[in-house]
């Protein structure tokens, strides 16, 4: 099943092994049994010295396998093949099950160690979801610190009844101990904060006793990078706030348009952003959200825990979220039907209807591909015409299963309790009101920014945007903005990072000039 060149790299890293694994499968006579036969005989056979195979698995689910370090109770399972977005999972997982350390903050691993319940994880996910391999990893890493922790990570495709019964309408979908737990993207960090663990009040008063910042960055996204990158390297004490570092980057699927970078996807990106950041002296205070901006000669910024930061000059690069339909029914039925990552959830509706709101470039591509997954796509625009790339737009009325309805406003998302049955919408030009039955929804109308908590403090355009000038600066002095949350044009990853770079430097000179009186 693997190629030549993967093989040659995957024989490389089970060199790291320093502890002997066996892979334990549990197969039918199924085609994909035969399959996944087939991958772990190669695996073994890569590293016959340090990793084993086996059919001994006892496991209901089939086709699937134990990672199981010998002689303990360390172990990982995985229902499924775990190859596309997963294979990396895959590799973590050998490794780290095999002894190698883990790229960890050394504090949140003592976290997870300190665990002292028993914690039995699922996570539902589908091999074209750029989002699971973050929540697979996470969860398997915990599971490798605290063997009190077991983590089964599950095929979506493979194990349809499964997920009907569960109504796992959304993926990552994490189950705890048999009940619902966690959707969407997440690393050990979020994790561990949603099991009550997270900020304990020895990170707090960690946070509270950190010197001022020259300047302090608040969002971790290509603006907020940037901007650190530009900051650390003038020599001055530079800090990010991110509530989870890559921000809207990890949410997207491809990347095509960064240039000198033909090709990346979000996650891959955002990691790389990261990692940059990491090469320079920046304090990096991940999963914390800023609450409150108190201006002064000495800037405050409140977190959500109750933490304080000072700093001398403040960039703020918040990013943007999708936006939200605004209608009955959205928030009781997200995740449930309702979803806004077509290339995460599509496959969860193969065979089904659905409809995807939003006639720009973001809906009319998620169209396309949805058309290739399910049994029908319902286009809704509010407007009079489509708004994306005319070959975008000649590709979507190519497809026979599509149809597009125009000047529509979409008022109500109908369910029957426990998941999406239906969407209604109100004709513009007759008033009249229609219904089309489905089982999924996905919201593709743009973005909003990340500024509410920001209040009247600081001037905002009528959409919410932080006001900026051509250097970044806000309407308080000392306080500079950049990215998706401002009034800059055009929202793209390109110029949020060229953004971040000005507003880094534009409070440098903020900070020279203002250290002479």
């Amino acid at each position: 099943m693997l190629d030549a060149g993967l093989k040659t790299q995957l024989k490389a890293y089970l060199e790291n092994i320093t502890h002997p694994i066996e892979l334990i499968a549990s197969l039918d006579e199924g085609a994909k049994s035969v399959e996944l036969r087939e991958l772990l005989q190669e695996i073994a056979e890569l590293s016959p010295a340090k990793v084993s195979f086996s059919e001994n698995g006892n496991n209901a689910r089939k086709p699937s396998f134990k990672i199981q370090r010998l002689e303990s109770d360390v172990a990982v399972d995985f229902a499924g093949i775990p190859l596309g977005h997963e294979f990396t999972s895959l590799v973590l997982a050998l490794l780290q099950v095999g002894g190698h350390p883990i790229k960890m903050d050394e504090m949140v691993a003592n976290q997870i160690r300190g665990l002292d319940q028993d914690l039995v994880f699922e996570t539902y996910y589908s091999l074209s979801c750029q989002n699971c391999p973050d929540v697979v990893q996470a969860l398997n890493a915990m599971a490798v610190l605290n063997p009190r922790i077991k983590h089964t990570s599950i095929d979506g495709a493979l194990f349809q009844d499964e997920v009907k019964e569960r109504e796992v309408m959304s993926v990552p979908a994490v189950f705890l101990n048999g009940a619902e737990f966690h959707y969407g993207r997440a690393n050990a960090e979020e994790l561990l904060a949603k099991l009550g663990t997270g900020n304990s009040e020895e990170q707090i008063a960690a946070l509270n006793e950190k010197e001022a910042f020259d300047v302090l960055i608040v969002g971790g996204g290509p603006a907020g990078a940037a901007a650190a990158i530009y900051a650390a390297r003038k020599g001055i004490r530079t800090g990010v706030v991110a509530e989870r570092f890559g921000g809207q980057v990890l949410d997207t699927m491809s990347i095509e348009n960064y240039i000198s970078v033909q090709y990346t996807e979000g996650p891959q990106f955002a990691a790389a952003l990261e990692a940059h950041v990491r090469d320079y002296d920046v304090d990096i205070m991940n999963v914390q959200r800023a609450e409150k901006l108190i201006p002064g000669k000495e800037i405050q910024l409140q977190l959500e825990n109750g933490a304080t930061l000072k700093t001398k000059s403040l960039i703020l690069a918040t990013g943007a979220r999708w936006r939200e339909l605004g209608v009955p029914g959205e928030a009781e039925y997200r995740n449930k039907g309702v979803a806004y990552c077509p290339h995460c959830d599509g496959p969860l509706y193969k065979g089904k209807d659905v409809a995807v709101i939003g006639g720009g470039n973001s809906g009319v591509e998620a169209a396309i591909d949805l058309a290739g997954l399910v049994n029908h796509v319902t286009l809704i625009e509010f407007g009079d015409a489509l708004r994306a790339d005319e070959v975008l737009q000649r590709k979507l009325h190519s497809l026979p299963n599509v149809t597009v309805i125009k000047k529509a406003q979409t008022t109500e998302v109908l369910g029957d309790g426990s998941k999406v049955t239906a969407l209604r919408y109100v004709d513009r030009d007759t008033q009249q009101s229609h219904d089309v039955a489905l089982d999924g929804i996905f919201v593709q109308i743009g973005l909003v920014p990340n500024n509410e908590w920001l209040g009247d403090v600081i001037e905002r355009s009528p959409h919410g945007e932080i006001v900026i000038d051509d250097r970044g600066q806000t309407s308080i002095p000392g306080v500079f903005a950049a990215g998706d949350a401002t009034t800059v044009p055009y929202k793209q990853i390109i110029i949020a990072a060229g953004q971040g770079a000005t507003a880094a430097l534009s409070a440098f000179d903020y900070l020279i000039r203002s250290s002479v009186e």
